[in-house]
């Protein structure tokens, strides 16, 4: 199922210009506030009418502002989480999640209610009111909702941002296993670069109502470029790591496309694939192999290229193998070290600079 969109709008002080295109798995919306996201998927889900644009999904039309085409919001088959979760307060879960049956196209392929409660771990929650829910359950409730209506598309806006970060944590293994599924593409509108690393296959960037970048969350990511987008401190790279084997004292070896890496933290099991997000600033680069160091995990690695901001840093793009990873230095190291593109170096990342919510399925 792809997604095709080209739409503009005006409002008063604002003006939104995005055109991008979506396939399965999860595509990361992602932007400052301000930047177009609710509007966007707003305007898919049927939401807002654009002043202009197309919108395709599966080859069936849903805007086509030329032809005079827009559909209704109610025959998009396109489900919404919202940043609340927008449950009713007199219906119980079991009630609540029947509602959005009662929109499935009769015949529309999907996981029954069964699969989706197992899945989304509310089987005890059934006879609750959404009073007695924690705000990581009343979300799961929401998505299992949407997911009865067997929409085609789910769009979610912001699900985490009402949470703090103990139910964050509690939900985010839960969206892994929704992403693993297949079962529906999913648009993730979120200001969090630490939730698209986890979740999202694909990204775009959106700024001042414009689409900056989109791509692979691996290659935006890891492009030095990316740096004033996504501000110094959450800049990072997607490392996928394989569990090759788990040492005495909470250590575990790990298989990267660029070397191993050995980190604490980790409760997968040996073979299970990982995403492991490690921040750009955690990187150091060598000209030479390190001798004497704590850290253990030091890759060889080829820059590929360098950013300079207006700023006292500089980002680069090494390539560890066949995958990349993302460092921030100072230009005074930069030019100490004579670093350039095509110079092979060394990129040290300390184990314990990569937090446990950075890790994850």
């Amino acid at each position: 199922m792809s997604l095709q969109v080209d739409i503009g709008h005006q409002f008063d002080d604002f003006a939104l210009e995005a055109a991008f295109t979506a396939g399965p798995g999860v595509t990361a919306v992602f932007g400052a506030s301000g930047s177009g996201k609710t509007t966007l998927a707003n305007a898919v889900a049927g939401l807002l009418t654009p002043d202009r644009g197309r919108i395709m999904l599966g080859g069936d039309v849903l805007l086509d502002s030329d032809q005079g085409i827009c559909l209704p919001a109610a025959r998009r088959r396109i489900g919404v989480v919202f940043q609340e979760g927008r449950l009713f307060p007199h219906l119980n879960v079991a009630d609540n999640i029947a509602f959005g049956a009662r929109y499935a196209p009769r015949g529309a392929p999907g996981p029954d209610q069964d699969a989706i409660i197992a899945m989304l771990g509310i089987g005890a929650l059934m006879q609750r009111r959404p009073r007695n829910l924690s705000g990581g359950e009343k979300q799961r409730v929401a998505i299992a909702r949407a997911l009865l209506m067997r929409p085609r598309l789910l769009i979610m806006d912001e699900p985490l941002a009402a949470l703090d970060g103990p139910r964050k944590d509690e939900i985010l293994p839960y969206l892994e296993r929704l992403r693993d599924t297949g079962t529906v593409p999913i648009i993730y509108v979120t200001h969090s670069m630490a939730e698209i690393a986890r979740l999202a296959d694909r990204i775009v960037v959106l700024g001042r109502g414009r689409v900056l970048r989109q791509g692979d969350v691996t290659d935006v990511l890891s492009d030095p470029a990316m740096v004033p987008l996504i501000g110094v401190r959450e800049a990072g790279s997607v490392l996928m790591a394989r569990v090759v084997e788990c040492y005495p004292r909470g250590l575990s070896r790990l298989e990267t496309g660029g070397g191993d890496l050995r980190l604490p933290g980790i409760t997968a099991e040996v073979g299970k694939t990982l995403r492991i997000r490690v921040l750009a600033q955690d990187v150091l680069v060598s000209l030479v192999r390190p001798e004497g160091l704590s850290s253990r995990n030091i890759l060889p690695a080829v820059i590929d290229d360098i950013h300079r901001g207006d700023g006292p840093g500089v980002a680069l793009s090494l390539r560890i193998g066949s995958a990349k990873l993302l460092a921030r230095i100072t230009a005074d190291a930069l030019e100490q070290l004579a670093l350039r593109p095509g110079l092979e170096c060394y990129a040290v990342l300390k184990a314990t600079a990569v937090a446990r919510a950075d890790i994850g399925g």
